[in-house]
Order: structure tokens, then sequence, then C-alpha cells
């Protein structure tokens, strides 16, 4: 770190105009967040001529200071795409870099562009543009991976696998059945993600640092200038307000612990005990030792960056805990844990999509794990309780009949019928076309269960999800 002292000219801290000394280099790099926000320059240029055009309007500059104003932004903002304009790392912000580069253009209009605003409220606006702008990819992205979960169940509607609770075989089920209920996780999160959106989609500009403006500003026309819906209505608040940082990291942190359920079930399912899947070899790694090995790798890291994602949404609920209205300075370091959990989430999922579309099934070895481990022994209980007998005491009947199958060494369905009667008199020979796995799911055709045409149903909804959801267009230029 070196020390020493910044002198001040249009590339200066916003705020040097009262201090003597310029701030120490150590100070500088300290407190800079150019690094972080730099990916909002765009958001930051779309917003700074809103609020340029809005002064012009009502005549707080001049229509040629606006259109001035306005005419060199886009010029930066086409100068940054094309790489003919770097970011200057010194500057302290994102917000900073760019009036100092307008100024440094157009000269005097230029100075004009922060009049009516304070980058209490530039940010607070910068972010939510943003996120309205990046949380679309995101929900693209899960659309597409619903899409591909919803396909592979299409083909395995009949496909046989045992269904688990505490990580035992518990029920038959089909593997369609239980990708759709992966499937309907993500549809949760989509959801979530778009009534997050509502809750941003007003404008804080105009609230200034903390007190709003005593000049003319016309708050609605930016708002409407902008694509908000209109403009947050106390201007404490509106610099104050984190909770959209919060509640967007909240959903990310859902929708990364269903990726991680879901990469277990995958790290689980690809195990020689297992054998359920065979990952794709360009979505496998192998060992530096061990030639054999074709390990599960990105699974296990969408599994592991799950904390990470996780200590962001702490990261932010910590800062904001104990902070008084209004603006603090703590503030600034809500954007690093808010769009590092993005980039991770979004990567997660675009990886899930790669790695299970182009995995393998092994229906063969699923069905095969259908048998034996009692997996109907609900069934007999149903069984009997269709011949009247309360569901309490036909548990209990199952029961002993699986308790005479394990002293027998055999699976439940090869007890003979003699057997069963010694459990209950009301068994028959029937009771066999029952307790077949595939009987067993067929069986269960109430809304949501696993019998093929249920399942059909499920897939169709999403189906139907996925097309009513066609891909959103980003709000803007990253």
């Amino acid at each position: 770190m070196k020390h020493g002292t910044i002198t001040t000219d249009n590339h200066a801290a916003l705020w040097h105009g009262r201090f003597k000394e310029g701030p120490d280099a150590a100070a500088v790099e300290f407190e800079t967040s150019i690094y972080v926000d730099e990916r909002m320059a765009f958001d930051d240029i779309k917003g700074s001529k809103a609020h340029a055009k809005m002064l012009g309007e009502t005549g707080i500059i001049s229509k040629a200071e606006s259109s001035a104003i306005i005419k060199g932004l886009d010029g930066i903002k086409a100068d940054l795409e094309s790489g003919k304009l770097k970011i200057d790392y010194s500057a302290e912000d994102i917000h900073s870099f760019i009036e100092a580069t307008l100024t440094d253009r157009i000269g005097e209009p230029g100075k004009k562009l922060h009049t009516g605003r304070s980058r209490n409220d530039q940010i607070a606006l910068d972010e939510r543009i943003y996120l309205k702008r990046a949380i679309p990819d995101l929900q693209n992205a899960l659309l597409k991976l619903i899409d591909t979960l919803k396909t592979i169940a299409s083909k395995n509607t009949k496909t046989l696998m045992p269904g688990f609770t505490h990580t035992q075989h518990a029920q038959p089920v089909t593997l369609a059945h239980h990708l759709c209920a992966w499937a309907w996780s993500l549809v949760r999160d989509y959801e979530r993600l778009s009534d997050a959106l509502k809750r941003i989609d007003y404008s804080p500009l105009g609230a200034g640092a903390l007190a709003g403006s005593g000049l003319p500003l016309n708050r609605e026309m930016v708002a409407a200038e902008l694509g908000f819906k209109g403009v947050t209505q106390n201007s404490l608040d509106s610099v104050s307000d984190r909770d959209f940082c919060i509640e967007f990291t909240s959903v990310f942190s859902m929708l990364q612990m269903h990726l991680s359920r879901m990469s277990e079930e995958i790290v689980m399912w690809s195990t020689t005990e297992f054998a359920f899947i065979d990952l794709s070899e360009k979505w496998s790694t192998g060992s530096s030792i061990m030639p054999q090995k074709k390990n599960p790798d990105f699974a296990e890291l969408i599994r592991g960056r799950t904390g990470k994602v996780y200590g962001n949404l702490i990261a932010l609920l910590t800062m904001m805990k104990g902070l008084p209205l209004s603006y603090d300075r703590d503030m600034q370091e809500d954007k690093e844990p808010l769009f590092a959990a993005y980039d991770t989430v979004l990567s997660c999922v675009n990886v899930f999509n790669y790695m299970i579309e182009s995995a393998k099934w092994n229906t063969e070895n699923m069905a095969n794990a259908c048998e034996g481990g009692f997996l109907n022994a609900t069934d007999v209980a149903d069984y009997l309780v269709r011949k009247g007998v309360p569901f309490r005491t036909a548990h209990g009947i199952s029961a002993k009949a699986v308790r005479m199958a394990i002293d027998a060494g055999c699976k439940l369905e090869e007890l003979c019928v003699e057997e069963f009667k010694m459990c209950s008199p009301l068994i028959e020979e029937d009771i066999y076309g029952f307790i077949t796995p595939r009987a067993c799911v067929e069986v269960r055709k109430i809304t949501g269960g696993p019998a093929e045409s249920m399942v059909k149903k499920q897939i169709a909804g999403l189906e139907k999800f996925v097309k009513s959801c066609a891909p959103k267009k980003s709000a803007g230029k990253k």
C-alpha cells in the first residue's frame, strides 16, 4: 500500500471541496469501490441521461446544457463499449469516473449533471437498474434448466426408481416424478425473483442525500423515462433501503440450496453403489493419482459454492443490522456480496443444466433398485384398507409381514399367500397384483402422484409455465 497525497483535479473525489488537503493514497485505496461497481457503468449512464433530460425539461439547467450532457454520456458509453475508453481505477467509484470523464470532454455543462442529486440516491438507482437488467438473465437460465428437466422427464415417465426418506428406500416412484420435483422447486425460485422485481420497480432518484431537493425536480418524469412503475415515497427510506439487496440474495440462497440438494443426489446416484446416472466425460474430472476415477466434481462444486452464497446473505444482513437512518458508508459494502451471489448462482444454474442434459440414465439399475427394501409395504396396508381394515391396524399387519420376510431373508412379495394369511385372513392371492413396483406407482393417480398419467400432467404444467415465461429481455445493455 503506497502512501502519499492525492491532488485535486477533475478526477478527484466529488466531496473534496471543503478539505484543504487531498486524501492519503492509502485512504483512497481503502475506500474505493470502483473495482466492484464498475459493472454498473452503463446503468449509471442510463440513470444520468434520464436525470439530465429532466433537468433540461424543468428548466433547472438549459436544454442546450442538457443535450450536451446526454450527448457526452452517449459518447462515453460508446467508447466504453468499443474499448476506446478504459475505466480509470484511481477514481473513487463509477459515478466519479463517469462524471469526471464527462466534464473533461464537455467542460462546464458536465459539472451541472449532479444538480439535485446525491451519490446516495444515485447508487440506489443504479443498483435497481442493474438488477432489473440482470435478473431476467438468471430467470432465462432457470427456464432453460426447467425445460431440460421437463424434457428428460417426458422420456422417463415409465422409468421406475426408488423414492427415499431419510436416504432409505421408501416407496417406488419414477425418474420423471423425481425430476419434476426438482423442476417445481426451480419454478418457485423463478417466481420469487419475479416477485422481488416488483418491489424494486420504483425510482429513488430525487431523494438526494436524505431529504430530497429544494429544486423543482420531476421525479416522476425520471421514473417514467427509466421504465419504473413509479417513485419511492420517502426520501429517508429511499437512500437507506437495502432490503432489495437482501431479498434478492435470499432468493439466490434458496435457489443455490435447491441446486445443492439436486447436486447431492447426482453425486450419490453416480456412485458405483447406486449407478443410476452416468455423467458425461465433458462434465466429470479424473484423479491425479487414481487412473480409473471419474469424479462428479461439477456437482460437488455447485454443492460447495452454496456456502459462499449463504455467506453473502449473512454479510448483507450483518452489515445492515445496526445502521441508523439514513445513509451510512457501511452500505458501500452491499454491492460485493450481492454481485458475488448473483454471479455464483447464475454460473451454477448454467453448469447444472449442461451437466444434466448430457448425462445418461441407467434405467435398468434404477428399476432393479425397486426390488427388495420393502418399498411396497405401504401398499400391503392400502390393500387391507380397501377391505375395510382401519389404516392403523393395516399398518401393523403389514409391519408383521415385513418382519416375517426379514426373518425369512426374502422380499415381501416372495412370501406365499399362506404366510400372508398368518398376518391377516383377509389377504388373498390377488395381493401380488397390488405390490409390484409398477402397480405401486400406477395406483397413485391423485394429483401430484407418480402414476404416469399424473406425471404427464405435471410435465404439461411445466411446459405451460416455460412457454408463459418466454425468455425475458434484459432491461438494457450490460
